[in-house]
């Protein structure tokens, strides 16, 4: 009996840190609702971006099935159509990230809020077992403020990352707030296909 309590004692920690996790993102996101998500200009922006992202990924299809014996004018033409579609996608997609900054900062300081809290409630107290030994650049996450040498403890602060960037992405895609597809590629964080053979 007394083991039994003994491990269910241990595992109300690790609970408690994700259960804190799910409400911190719930209302994150219902910050973020109430500031940028329901207003007017979000989806504007947003629909911009969706537009600009289909018609750029349509010209692009379209240029690479071209025929080869197009005039060097033509494609030139469709170069800088393309050239023109792509900018006002970086435009829109700079614009958004700044619209959703004022969210950002209200959300930021909600999270180092809890993160003060959680902290102090479990300082220097394991709240999870690893079922393995991390490579030793995780380690000093994973066991971050504990004593002993028992690399298989897991910090508050670890689970409470890891929480954080997996709860709240989820839970975004399961409300429909995620960034438009074109937003990324758009804001040049990951890069656009280009013809090889413009100059």
């Amino acid at each position: 009996m007394a083991p039994r309590s003994l491990s269910s004692l241990r595992y109300s920690d690790s609970i408690t840190v994700v259960g804190i996790s799910i409400c911190t993102a719930i209302i994150c996101e219902a910050i973020s609702w109430l500031l940028i998500y329901r207003t007017a200009s979000y989806k504007s922006l947003k629909s911009s971006i969706d537009k600009a992202s289909k018609k750029l990924e349509t010209m692009r299809t379209l240029e690479s099935s071209s025929n080869p014996t197009v005039s060097l004018t033509s494609k030139k033409s469709k170069t800088k159509k393309i050239d023109r579609v792509e900018t006002a996608l970086k435009e829109s997609s700079r614009d958004l990230s700044l619209f959703k900054f004022k969210s950002g900062f209200v959300v930021a300081v909600v999270l180092f809020l809890v993160f003060g809290f959680l902290n102090n409630l479990f300082e220097g107290k394991p709240v999870a077992k690893l079922p393995f030994v991390p490579i030793r650049l995780v380690q000093k996450m994973s066991h971050r403020g504990l004593p002993g040498e028992d690399m298989t403890d897991c910090s508050m602060a670890f689970l409470y990352f890891l929480c954080s960037i997996s709860i709240r992405t989820n839970l975004q895609k399961f409300l429909g707030f995620s960034p438009p597809r074109g937003a990324a590629a758009g804001a040049g964080l990951f890069p656009m296909p280009t013809d090889a053979k413009t100059n």
